[in-house]
């Protein structure tokens, strides 16, 4: 008898299941809510005032996606520059490296003079995470292209644009889809640090008016949100790179899989 594949749950029900074993966790142990509100009155208060998650659930979301397109566009760019210059390449590494030592939250202030308290510092912190991992990850694929094809390129004389367009490019993509799929991580926490230095909506300025207020279950709720959203953005990638990538390694593998 052939045996039965394992199949993988869906994320909902994953995620489902971890909210009742929260639940399950509350009833046993009953944690005062000022701590650990459970699942039930986290959903109540969402639903008791939908209209303020809703509102700077999108503000959030909004800025995170922002930065994040910027980081892309930018770091696939930078990434070219880099593996096409060394002269590039030993200007930029080296600034890239130091800023992304520096502590975000010690960033954020100098963002908010730069750029106001409103949008701008938001998108801009979202911006400056994400395009680490990116530019990171795009130089990697960029660089690991099968050399044969580069060979055969250059035998049917082909441009370096062409090469860059027809060869490296592609081949490069799962790359930069990983780079991505971190990159979308990234900008969310980026987002959120703005908020929390100075907003006056998103979820990370709910989160701290109501720890001010010691309302943890609104903090607990925005902080579900959140979850909800980083997950959601993360399969949205990789949804993404399946319909596009269907002929690499890893998705055949998991293909097989099922």
């Amino acid at each position: 008898m052939k045996r039965r594949r394992w199949r993988q749950p869906p994320v909902a029900v994953v995620f489902v299941l971890l909210l009742l074993a929260w639940q399950a966790g509350c009833w046993l142990l009953q944690p005062s809510p000022l701590v650990l509100p459970s699942p039930r009155m986290i959903f109540a208060e969402l639903l008791d005032d939908p209209q303020l998650y809703l509102g700077n659930s999108w503000y959030t979301l909004s800025n995170t996606l922002a930065g994040f397109a910027m980081a892309v566009v930018i770091g696939v760019l930078l990434a070219v520059g880099i593996v096409y210059s060394r002269v590039l390449e030993t200007l930029l590494y080296t600034p890239l490296v130091a800023m992304n030592s520096i502590p975000k939250v010690a960033l954020a202030p100098v963002f908010i003079l730069w750029l106001g308290t409103g949008n701008q510092s938001k998108i801009g912190m979202a911006f400056l995470i994400a395009i680490f991992a990116i530019v990171i990850d795009a130089v990697l694929g960029l660089r690991t292209v099968d050399p044969d094809m580069l060979a055969l390129g250059r035998t049917l004389k082909g441009t370096p644009l062409k090469m860059l367009v027809k060869i490296r490019f592609p081949g490069a993509l799962p790359a930069i889809f990983s780079g991505m799929k971190v990159g979308i991580a990234l900008a969310l926490v980026g987002t959120i640090t703005g908020e929390f230095v100075a907003a006056q909506k998103g979820l990370g300025y709910v989160i701290m008016s109501a720890q001010g207020a010691f309302e943890t279950t609104r903090v607990f709720a925005a902080l579900l949100i959140l979850s909800v959203i980083g997950t959601v953005l993360f399969y949205l990638l990789e949804w993404a790179e399946r319909a596009l990538l269907p002929w690499h390694v890893s998705h055949r593998a998991v293909s097989a899989g099922h």
